[in-house]
C-alpha cells in the first residue's frame, strides 16, 4: 500500500506499507537525502515476521518539499504522523545513519509509540559526537564521478563493490531539489540528543560497522553508554552500508532482537 499522512504543518508525507507478517510493525528509517528506496536491499528480510513501514522525508520522493527549514526532530513528527494515519499505536523502529537520529528523537519524544529501537551506524549528535576525518570530508565535497566514488567506498567494501556494479540505493535521492538536499544536510549537521537519549525507554540494540568511516564506530559506544539498557552490536569489517553488505549478519540479529520484543508491545 502507498498513501499520503499529512504532517502538523500541513506536508503530505509518503509512506508505504509492505509484507503482512503477525509481528509488531517495524518503521524503517532512511539516511540523510535519500527516500524509502534505501531499503530496497534488504526490506523483504523483515516481513517473514512482520509488516513494514516506510516514507519518503520531507524534500524527497513523492512528500512534500518545502522551501523550509528540517530537523530530525521534524522528522519524528512526520514519522508520529503516519502512524497516526495507519492507526498503529506502536511499532518497532530501525534507523540507519541519519535515519538513526530521527529514530532517536521519536523513541526520547514520542516514547508511547515505539516497542523496540535498533540504531545503525548512526550518532547523537552535538559537541560530544565523534566527527569524520578531514580526509572523508574533503572526499565527500568532491563533485561528479570522484564524489560518488567516493560515497561508494565509504558506503561498500572494494571487493562487495567489484562484485555487486550497482545501482546502489544509498547515495541519495537523485530527484531531490538542491535546496533540500541542502536542508537535509542542516538537519542532520544540527541534530543533538545528547539530552534526549537517557530519556529513552524502549529495549534499543546499536548496531554499527566496525570499519565505518563516514560515522565512526566510537559513536555506537556513545548512544549505548548513554540510552539505558541498550545491547551494542559491531559488525567487524563493515563499512556505512553494513545493513546491505552485511545482511547475512545484520538481518538476523536484528530480527532476533525484535523478536524478543514483539510480545512487550
Amino acid at each position: 500500500m502507498d498513501a499520503y499522512a499529512t504532517a502538523p504543518d500541513g506536508t503530505p508525507i509518503a509512506y508505504q506499507v509492505r509484507g503482512q507478517g503477525p509481528g509488531t510493525p517495524l518503521v524503517l528509517l532512511a539516511g540523510q537525502a535519500n527516500n524509502h528506496h534505501w531499503w530496497d536491499g534488504v526490506r523483504d528480510d523483515f516481513h517473514v515476521d512482520r509488516t513494514t513501514v516506510t516514507l519518503d522525508y520531507r524534500g524527497t520522493g513523492d512528500s512534500g518539499k518545502p522551501d523550509v527549514p528540517y530537523s530530525t526532530g521534524g522528522f519524528a513528527e512526520d514519522v508520529v504522523a503516519v502512524l497516526d494515519a495507519l492507526g498503529v499505536e506502536q511499532a518497532h523502529v530501525y534507523g540507519t545513519s541519519m535515519g538513526g537520529r530521527v529514530a532517536q528523537q521519536v523513541a526520547a519524544r514520542f516514547p508511547g509509540r515505539v516497542g523496540a529501537l535498533v540504531l545503525g551506524c548512526t550518532s547523537p549528535g552535538g559537541p560530544r559526537s565523534v566527527e569524520r576525518s578531514a580526509d572523508v570530508r574533503r572526499a565527500l565535497v568532491q563533485r561528479g564521478d570522484a564524489g560518488r566514488d567516493a560515497l561508494v567506498d565509504l558506503m561498500y567494501t572494494p571487493a562487495w563493490v567489484a562484485a555487486h556494479p550497482g545501482p546502489y540505493h544509498t547515495l541519495g535521492d537523485p530527484g531531490m531539489p538542491a535546496y533540500a538536499r541542502y536542508r537535509h544536510l542542516v538537519a542532520g549537521h544540527r541534530h543533538d540528543a545528547w539530552d534526549l537519549l537517557p530519556r529513552i525507554t524502549a529495549p534499543t540494540l546499536v548496531v554499527h560497522g566496525s570499519d565505518d568511516l563516514l560515522n565512526p564506530a566510537a559513536n555506537a559506544e556513545l548512544l549505548a553508554d548513554r540510552i539505558p539498557g541498550a545491547q551494542l552490536r559491531l559488525i567487524p569489517l563493515a563499512r556505512h552500508a553494513y545493513f546491505e553488505e552485511f545482511r547475512e549478519t545484520a538481518g538476523p540479529l536484528v530480527r532476533e532482537f525484535l523478536r524478543e520484543h514483539d510480545s512487550s508491545c
